[in-house]
């Protein structure tokens, strides 16, 4: 069974940085592109970013652009968000699945159909 496990969320001030962990289980990320998501109370769940099976090929929203870096180690079986100068609009339960890795401004709300393999989220608060 594929399944991605989310860790390194946590509570955090303005300003500040964490990272994200994505793992995989049961089965090898290196052949997947994965995205990362996020879902604040009371909105709908939103594209992050994503990145290419290889790694050559990352998006971003328009919201974290600059401030998110997201990156994989395929040995570690391992994709990774980076994420730094940390705003209270940030805060959300972030999740990771696997999916095509487009631009994320052309993802709408039923390009999420196409992702798979949801880990359980991990929640990220921003606050001071």
């Amino acid at each position: 069974q594929l399944q991605l496990v989310e860790s390194g969320g946590g509570l955090v001030q303005p300003g500040g940085s964490l990272r994200l962990s994505c793992a995989a289980s049961g089965f090898r990320l290196n052949y997947y592109t994965i995205g990362w998501f996020r879902q604040a109370p009371g909105k709908e769940r939103e594209g992050v970013s994503c990145i290419s099976s290889s790694g050559g090929r990352t998006y971003y929203a328009d919201s974290v652009k600059g401030r998110f870096t997201i990156s994989r180690d395929n040995a570690k079986n391992t994709v990774y968000l980076q994420m730094n100068s940390l705003k209270p609009e940030d805060t959300a339960v972030y999740y990771c699945a696997t999916g095509p890795c487009t631009p994320i401004a052309t993802m709408s709300s039923s390009s999420l159909a196409d992702f798979g393999s949801w880990g359980q989220g991990t929640q990220v608060t921003v606050s001071s």
